[in-house]
């Protein structure tokens, strides 16, 4: 088992109500931000290039996704990202469907190479896609298994000096060195679009909580994943299982989580 204080991480967060700012795609806008205010932080989701250097300045992380680009919120993207740098926010990345066209593919390397980036996370296919121009993936849909880009992540984590993060049915964390498996999760969480996104959002509001990046990426996953096991055993079909995850994020306990979560190293 890894030794992370998931009490007092989660205790924290509650305590706080860190605010997470998302420029994030119009597809799960409304699901991340209940996500967010559900487990304990606070959204806001703002992605005019006039307003971001501002909004970010209030703000005690940055999710950038770019699950539908433009031109536009790329440099709304990009202007938000370098300001959180400047005053030392964490920002948090995930390249939706990078590996599917060159255009998302060339904005998530840009991105990681503009900006100090604290946690990418991306399903097996979007992170190979960073070191791969073969890789392809089908729409948002990953091709790939998590231990098959695990080496491909490690290696990217030491060059860009971020965590990467791979969701799948064991979610892997890495910082180039060490590995840490989530072995949280739920089938249905696949069956509901945006749920990858939300465990980026999850992933944020604990990296604004500890400076530890991997420790955040590894507890957001393991708290997104336990919620989806809460909601599993409450509902059958997608539909119903959303509703109850939102219930299950904001009604995990610090103890519960603390006893619950799954998380191994190696």
């Amino acid at each position: 088992m890894v030794d992370y204080n998931l009490k007092s991480l989660l205790e924290k967060l509650k305590e706080k109500r860190p605010l997470v700012h998302n420029i994030t795609n119009y597809v799960v806008m409304n699901f991340t931000a209940n996500t967010l205010l559900a487990m304990g932080a606070s959204p806001v989701m703002a992605h005019a290039v006039d307003e971001v250097e501002e909004m970010v300045s209030f703000a005690n992380a940055l999710v950038i996704n770019i699950g539908t680009l433009s031109k536009q919120w790329i440099e709304s993207m990009l202007k938000a990202g370098k300001r959180a740098n400047e005053i030392g926010l964490p920002v948090i990345l995930d390249p939706v469907g990078s590996g599917a066209t060159s255009f998302r593919t060339n904005t998530f390397r840009n991105l990681a190479k503009e900006l100090k980036l604290s946690v990418v996370r991306g399903n097996a296919s979007e992170i190979l896609s960073i070191r791969s121009d073969y890789v392809r993936t089908k729409g948002v849909e990953t091709s790939h298994g998590a231990e098959e880009a695990l080496e491909t992540a490690r290696a990217a984590a030491r060059e860009i000096d971020s965590v990467a993060a791979i969701t799948g049915p064991v979610d892997l964390v890495t910082d180039g060195a060490r590995v840490i498996r989530c072995y949280n999760g739920h089938p249905l969480l696949g069956s509901v679009t945006g749920t990858g996104c939300a465990a980026t959002a999850a992933i944020a509001a604990f990296n604004s909580i500890t400076n530890d990046s991997l420790e955040a990426a590894s507890a957001g996953l393991a708290f997104f994943g336990l919620a989806g096991e809460v909601a599993g055993a409450k509902a059958n079909s997608p539909g119903s299982f959303m509703v109850a995850l939102l219930d299950a994020l904001h009604e995990i306990t610090p103890e519960e989580f603390r006893g619950k979560a799954r998380l191994e190293e190696g």
